[in-house]
């Protein structure tokens, strides 16, 4: 999978982030909050050729490793299926929508004439 460009062994430490530019390997601390950003420092100068087809990173040994970029990524959709099923979905957001309203006006009169009753015997008890 990755290929070893140079052996160093560097000890990491887990307060820093290590990266590889210009070919040397760099580490910058990482953020806290409430602390200022740190600079970055070089930790070793290895000078190696870096190819744009690879991405270069400091491995678990602490050796510069390279690994083959992943070009293109995902193929989309096309995009009138993509607008079908969009219309699609909005209608059935709509469709759904109608029939909850629907059901909670229909529980709200219920409930009225409910509390239309109690207050009607209520009155009739008084008298």
């Amino acid at each position: 999978m990755a290929q070893k460009v140079a052996k160093l062994g560097i000890k990491r430490d887990s307060n820093y982030m290590y990266y590889i530019k210009k070919g040397d390997v760099w580490r910058v601390p990482r953020k806290r909050p409430g602390k200022p950003k740190g600079k970055p420092e070089r930790v070793a100068a290895v000078g190696a050729e870096m190819d744009s087809s690879y991405i270069y990173f400091l491995d678990k040994n602490g050796d510069v490793a390279r690994a083959k970029r992943a070009v293109g990524g995902q193929k989309r959709k096309k995009k009138t299926a993509a607008k079908k099923t969009a219309a699609r979905k909005s209608a059935r957001k709509t469709a759904a929508k109608k029939t909850a309203a629907k059901k909670t006006a229909a529980k709200k009169t219920a409930a009225k004439k409910t509390a239309a009753k109690k207050t009607a015997a209520k009155k009739s008890a008084r008298k």
